[in-house]
């Protein structure tokens, strides 16, 4: 009978694990492939509602911003109240949202269920990874994280292909309820396999000021670079918005230094390795969205390339192809050559990728777009994995999680921002070409050649930024922690530990 009982508990705690595995990475992967294909579907979104694309960018920026401001307070919800209880908050809301989107008839409703689904996406993400790393230890713990981290990146790769597919098939309400029904699965078996866990150390406290104070930071300075060409940079709404923003980080920085539990442990921005390596993961983050946005608008404008959803959705396979390949050899790369400098050469390969671009004209085909798209994917790949890896090896293990979070909120940050800004150049561009009679595929061409522009200098900026993370040398080969942290690098910071010792931000901690 104790034979028994001893090959049950294996047996229940495989079948649990096994239910973890399938849940998060199931629901990552809808989560990524979500967000990824929202841009392909903007044209289509803006024809069946009549909301203009300039409108419909605050499906995209408005997902960023509310996930920024979320993605810490999510975390610290799960460790307090039950991290399976807010995993599967996330996902009846990630429904909910879905609903509220494919039955909505205007552009202002998809804004504002893409917003609600900013929140829902980013407790899915931070809450199942927490899952997976609470129900297993040591190399299965990596291995599992390490399959979250490849569901997340084919989530991102497919996400724009199927929603071409899906536009020509079920028109763009079909993502939607897809993503829904696959969501709507997962949450019996949460329910049935998934055991609950908590982190009884913690504070029960939660930061919701500071939560606040991020979004009345980023949502004003984002309206404000967004219309500041229509409103005039002097006027007084875009002076308005600046000046809410500058207050709120005035705010925020006064909150974070007296509440308990801050959203932002401002000590860890002394840490100039952190600092510079979640700027350079923002960087990453806003150029690859960015450059995603541009291309899904001027691939399918019929005076651009003339492309259909399905077309269009295919024609961006190379990009994240370049990203998905580059993951796994990130680490070896960093063994040989050390994070600096492989963060600097990935910007630098990047920033040549969009210098290409700043040639753009009316005459290009697609093909002469596939391989600065490659190039500079490959580019961003190398950037992203080891800033990903340092920004939580560079700091004791007790801020391990902090450091994760400041990273992962920089993701969200640079996402909306960039975006945001590119739009705005890119619409900015466009008029004033086409205004004074300009053809319009030439007006496209420069509005696209401009905002390669200043995503090529954003890159340039990101080498001068691994100036920051200093010499950041690996103690041996590379650990299956380095490549988990690798495979999730694309959509997560996967809180790694030092392995030897507790590193000061300016000595040489391992990558």
């Amino acid at each position: 009978m104790s034979a028994a009982t001893g090959g049950a508990a294996p047996d229940a705690a495989a079948r649990a694990g096994a239910g973890v595995l399938t849940a998060t990475c199931v629901s990552a992967f809808v989560v990524n492939a979500n967000t990824s294909a929202v841009s392909i579907l903007l044209p289509a979104i803006s024809e069946d509602t009549g909301a203009s694309l300039a409108t419909l960018q605050w499906a995209v920026t408005g997902y960023s911003l509310v996930g920024a401001a979320v993605i810490v307070t999510s975390g610290a919800l799960g460790d307090i109240f039950g991290r399976r209880r807010i995993f599967l908050c996330g996902l009846l809301l990630f429904v909910a949202s879905c609903v509220f989107i494919a039955l909505g008839g205007s552009g202002a409703t998809v804004i504002a269920g893409r917003a609600i689904q900013g929140a829902a996406g980013s407790t899915i993400l931070a809450c199942g990874l927490s899952l997976l790393s609470a129900g297993a230890s040591g190399d299965a713990q990596m291995r599992s994280v390490s399959l979250w981290g490849a569901a997340s990146a084919a989530g991102a790769a497919a996400g724009p292909l199927l929603g071409g597919v899906l536009v020509d098939v079920t028109g763009w309400q079909g993502l939607f309820w897809i993503d829904a029904g696959i969501a709507a699965l997962c949450v019996p078996l949460t329910l049935r396999t998934v055991p609950e866990s908590r982190d009884p150390s913690r504070p029960r406290s939660v930061d919701l000021a500071g939560t606040a104070l991020i979004a009345a930071v980023l949502v004003p300075f984002v309206f404000a670079v967004t219309e500041g060409a229509d409103w005039g940079w002097l006027s007084a709404p875009t002076l308005v918005c600046f000046a809410i923003s500058a207050v709120s980080v005035v705010g925020f920085v006064l909150v974070e230094g007296r509440v308990r539990t801050p959203l932002v442990d401002l000590a860890l921005l002394r840490n100039k390795i952190l600092v510079g390596s979640s700027v350079a993961i923002l960087v990453v983050a806003g150029c690859i969205n960015a450059i995603m946005y541009i291309c899904s608008l001027y691939f399918q404008n019929p005076d651009g390339l003339g492309m259909s959803p399905l077309q269009a959705g295919v024609a961006t396979l190379p990009a994240a192809a370049g990203i998905v390949v580059t993951a796994p050899l990130i680490t070896r790369f960093v063994d040989r050559l050390g994070a600096r400098r492989v963060i600097a050469s990935g910007f630098a390969v990047a920033t040549a990728g969009f210098a290409v671009f700043a040639f753009v004209d009316a005459s290009w085909t697609y093909g002469t777009f596939v391989v600065p798209l490659v190039v500079l994917a490959v580019g961003l790949g190398l950037a992203n994995g080891p800033s990903s890896s340092v920004a939580t090896a560079c700091v004791t293990k007790e801020q391990v999680g902090a450091a994760s979070g400041i990273s992962n909120m920089g993701r969200y940050v640079g996402a909306a921002v960039l975006t945001a800004v590119t739009a705005s150049l890119f619409n900015a561009v466009y008029t004033h070409h086409h205004a004074p009679g300009t053809a319009t595929a030439d007006a496209l061409a420069a509005g696209f050649s401009r905002a390669s522009i200043g995503l090529a200098l954003f890159c340039a900026l990101g080498i001068a930024l691994a100036l920051l993370v200093g010499r950041i040398r690996p103690t041996g080969p590379p650990t299956a922690v380095h490549y988990a942290a690798a495979a999730a690098a694309g959509s997560h910071t996967v809180p790694t530990r030092p392995t030897n010792g507790e590193p000061q931000a300016t000595h040489d901690p391992p990558h």
